[in-house]
């Protein structure tokens, strides 16, 4: 037994060194699996790398595992000591093998903490371990405690420099540098959430992560919230049953309506959001919170605060637009993939959500009617017919003018109405007829036309349910 127990231990130790050597040979591994291998078949290390992808193979496991998992154990116990390569060998073996393990996380914590581990190699470590357990919660949770080490550091300010010159160059440079790593991280932070979420479907705990990074490591920024907006536009059109996907795309339009609001609230027109560069910033929305800018560039833990410019803030659109993508949207998906109760129920809340903010903020003179309230540059639009959609231009009224004027030029200049009318000229020069935001009677429309080409049976129950959704709770 002793014999046994001797070779065991031999073997372990050679497989965490081969490991261990996989990522030095290759720093660029982006997965890692188990290979079906149920006894030993060749005298080989069971460890493999083909290009980025390590496998270990499966008869192994029960050796390497319960080893691993006693040994840190009779570490914290304080019954065996090891130094810190040691400890980083055998708690990065543990964890692509078992991320749930709390203690192990922990170890890596200290190790972090007292300068054995960097951040970066840490997130490298979870990342890993998520393209092979990609829900676990463990692994999440440490990458949280990672992030808010990188945001203390990128937050901390510098010394205090009574220098000019020089000095204040070096801060610039480096408020520079630690503000381009941060979005670095934010943007590979990204990248592993929307990697975990595709390899197990309704995946909450990398959606609820990826709300987490969002709100601490870019609260309030407009570019980040509408570039979001619209990378997940492919990813929902591919994943037409996952609810959490669909909650995060409601987290980000509640998120872009809460922040364009408040810069509505201090606008004149109701329909665009423009920037006011002669403004004070003091007397900014935001100012009153530190973590929270508006200038689509600026982050919580951002050291170089940039001001706003005006090419990020015409990138994201006015509200009435994002909701009429929004619910164009939901009707490509419901039409192209009949009988899926998650597009039903995105649809209802992105409807409900722009039915309460016009309410809120007096958009428009009723629900029932697609044209919102006028601007000053809409004077006398509203009164006419024809106008049914926001930004909308009568040009049928402007084309039988200038026939009429032509037609009969001289009786209508001794009436005074040969004059060119320069509302006329200003409503020519916005351009076509912008997107109608969703109403009641297109709502009620786009079901009739779904029940009247629909054959499957879940897809006209959806329909007529969302039908009694709209006059029980939109129509009272």
């Amino acid at each position: 037994m002793a014999e046994s127990e001797n070779e065991v231990e031999v073997l372990v130790q050679r497989v965490v060194k081969d490991i261990n050597n996989a990522f030095k040979r290759n720093p660029n591994i982006d997965e890692i699996g188990l290979i079906p291998c149920p006894e030993v078949r060749y005298n080989r290390s069971p460890i493999v790398l083909v290009e980025n992808k390590l496998g270990v193979e499966s008869w192994c496991v029960k050796y390497l595992l319960p080893y691993v998992h006693n040994k840190l154990l009779l570490y914290r116990q304080r019954k065996q000591w090891l130094d810190r390569e040691a400890l980083v060998d055998i708690t990065c073996t543990l964890l692509l093998l078992n991320p749930d393990f709390t203690t192990a996380w922990n170890v890596r914590k200290e190790l972090l903490q007292c300068g054995a581990l960097s951040p970066e190699r840490d997130l490298y470590l979870g990342k890993l371990a998520l393209t092979k357990f990609p829900k676990s919660p463990e692994t999440w949770i440490h990458r949280r405690w990672i992030l808010q080490q990188v945001l203390r550091e990128c937050s901390s300010p510098g010394p205090d420099r009574k220098e000019q010159g020089d000095g204040d160059r070096r801060d610039a440079a480096e408020k520079t540098r630690l503000s381009e790593h941060l979005h670095r991280v934010l943007h590979e932070e990204m990248k592993v959430c929307a990697d975990a979420a595709g390899r197990y479907p309704s995946n909450y705990n990398a959606w609820s992560h990826r709300i987490w990074v969002l709100q601490n490591m870019a609260p309030g920024n407009l570019k980040v919230l509408h570039d979001e907006l619209s990378s997940m536009r492919q990813w929902v059109s591919m994943h037409v049953s996952d609810h959490s996907g669909f909650h995060y795309r409601q987290f980000l339009l509640k998120a872009l309506v809460r922040e364009l609001s408040q810069s509505l609230s201090s606008s004149s027109s109701p329909q665009h959001y423009h920037p006011q560069p002669n403004s004070n910033p003091s007397h900014s929305p935001h100012k009153a919170n530190p973590h929270h800018q508006a200038n689509g560039e600026a982050t919580a833990a951002a050291p170089c605060p940039s001001p706003p410019s005006p090419e990020d803030l015409a990138s994201v659109p006015a509200l009435p637009q994002l909701f009429h993508q929004e619910v164009e949207l939901c009707t490509d998906l419901i039409k192209s993939f009949p009988g899926h109760e998650t597009l039903w129920c995105h649809r209802r809340h992105v409807f409900y959500l722009w039915h309460q903010w016009r309410r809120d903020h007096h958009y428009g003179q009723g629900f029932g009617s697609e044209s919102p309230q006028p601007n000053h540059t809409d004077a006398g639009l509203s009164s006419h017919p024809h106008t049914a959609c926001p930004g909308g231009v009568g040009l049928d009224r402007v084309q039988r003018r200038n026939g009429q004027a032509q037609e009969g030029q001289d009786a209508m200049e001794v009436d005074g109405v040969g004059v060119p009318d320069p509302r006329d000229t200003k409503r020519l020069k916005r351009g076509p007829p912008g997107p109608c935001p969703p109403a009641l009677p297109s709502e009620h429309s786009f079901v009739a036309s779904v029940l009247d080409s629909c054959r499957s049976p879940e897809q006209g129950r959806f329909a007529l349910a969302y039908r009694k959704w709209l006059d029980s709770v939109i129509g009272q």
